[in-house]
């Protein structure tokens, strides 16, 4: 099923006490529906109680295709788990636009699922003006590309934070496209790892195993985009500011996407960008094209709107030109470093229970894990630190160089160096270290590495 609407559309219906419902779909595919209908099953409510999920009486069909199970492009989504994803994206997405994670929401999100009919269904999005507030219905199809939802759930956000000072009844806020494309891109390439949790797609041991979509995150935050550009151009202002249907489903190999992902990435790094895009959305219900609320609060940087175009033209050929190297600048250094030096860990207490999610240290995984356990994920990070060490900046090269020596002595490698000879007699290696040894020198190199991450500063990009 193809998406039919690429515009926004809206109806008014009468209500009690002479109120009118708008329905606007955001300015990314969607379709609309005329009412809210009543839930099919139970409801989950989030932790913050902001999004309310109703599950469908039935799962689709689609569900049982082999090529689902292990294909992580593509999510599951059930009541419990998505109420918690929602969350994250929430948090993930305060974080991008320098908003405290714990701060207060206006309008209630309600999340309805439905048993997806094809792989490529829409996701329908719903504005409702109720007495003070805005409230959100969106529904979903329970199978669907990891990019439509995470654009979804970022688009009803935005949507969200836009209307929180709108009057009911009035002006919904439009959400240009490049906008939620671009912020759910860099959730994907920079968010928590983790913050898509699917549907467990088998049993292991009596216990659901749950796929956790999330993709390797690279120390530059634009890596996937970089990689779809080498192949096509980057798309023109105007091509992001008016995108074809084509570009908004996919289909034209992820340009937009990716174009989409390096104009957000580019305004996030000007001075007080995050704070102008807040302004923006802010702005948006007031205007009748995102274009105007856009150069009110980007005045700053753009006095006039041919401006935005150069400095896009400008990012644009800088993007291209810029070549990472084969060293990683010290802000890369740090994040990559700090990447290989943790460990994603995912637990449940019952089979019925929501996993915990977290991030712990190598100290944590030698004091807890079995040693079977404990020795494949050393080696995996040994051989991380190996590769990783070659492209460090100097200043946390010979950290590096620490990190890779301690957990090789650990594992009983040789670290570098075979025994030879020495008049005749071969040289021994030392002991092999036991585990209390081995936390004490991760701990020294802990504190040395943080006195040398405090010294470096983020990445600037710098126009030609």
């Amino acid at each position: 099923m193809k998406r039919a609407s690429q515009r926004c559309r809206a109806a008014a219906l009468p209500l009690p006490a002479g109120f009118a419902i708008f329905f606007c779909a955001l300015f990314f595919p969607v379709a609309v529906r005329a009412q809210f209908a009543a839930p099919d099953a139970g409801t989950t409510r989030s932790l913050s109680g902001q999004f309310v999920v109703t599950g469908p009486a039935r799962y689709s069909a689609l569900s049982r295709l082999p090529e689902l199970a292990t294909n992580a492009d593509f999510v599951r989504l059930e009541p419990a788990l998505l109420s918690v994803t929602a969350e994250r994206v929430k948090v993930a997405l305060r974080r991008e636009l320098g908003i405290e994670p714990d701060a207060p929401w206006r309008g209630k999100i309600f999340c309805v699922l439905h048993p997806a009919a094809a792989l490529d269904e829409d996701v329908l999005i719903i504005s409702q003006p109720f007495v003070n507030d805005w409230n959100y219905r969106v529904e979903f199809p329970d199978i669907l590309p990891q990019p439509r939802f995470l654009r979804a759930l970022t688009g009803v956000l935005l949507l969200e934070m836009a209307n929180r000072d709108a009057k009911p009844g009035g002006h919904s806020a439009e959400i240009p496209a490049w906008l939620a494309d671009g912020l759910s891109q860099q959730l994907l390439a920079a968010g928590p790892r983790g913050i898509i949790l699917s549907t467990p797609a088998k049993m292991v041991n009596g216990l659901p195993q749950t796929r956790t979509v999330a993709g390797e995150r690279d120390w530059d935050a634009v890596a996937g985009a970089r990689r779809v550009l080498r192949e096509q151009p980057a798309l023109t202002f105007e091509e992001l500011s008016w995108p074809t249907d084509t570009q908004l489903n996919g289909e034209d190999g992820g340009a937009y996407r990716a174009s989409a992902q390096i104009f957000v990435n580019g305004l996030l790094a000007l001075k007080d960008g995050p704070e102008h895009l807040r302004v923006m959305l802010a702005a948006l219900p007031g205007c009748y094209n995102w274009q105007t609320a856009f150069h009110a609060a980007f005045q700053e940087d753009f006095p006039r709107p041919l401006d935005v175009e150069k400095w896009w033209a400008l990012q644009v050929v800088n993007f291209a030109a810029r070549d990472p190297g084969s060293v990683w600048t010290p802000a890369a250094s740090r994040e990559k470093l700090d990447g290989i030096l943790t460990v994603q860990v995912e637990m449940r207490a019952a089979s019925n229970a929501l996993p915990t999610h977290a991030e712990v240290s190598l100290q944590t995984i030698i004091r807890s894990f079995d040693k079977s356990r404990q020795t494949f994920v050393l080696r995996v990070k040994l051989r991380d630190l190996q590769l990783a060490q070659l492209r460090m900046s100097p200043q946390l090269a010979a950290i590096t160089d620490g990190y890779r020596r301690v957990l090789a002595a650990y594992l009983g490698d040789r670290v570098g160096v075979a025994p030879g000879y020495h008049y005749g007699k071969q040289l021994l290696l030392p002991a092999k270290p036991d585990m209390e040894e081995t936390v004490k020198k991760l701990d020294l190199l802990d504190s040395r590495r943080r006195v040398a991450e405090s010294s470096v500063k983020p990445d600037v990009l710098v126009l030609p």
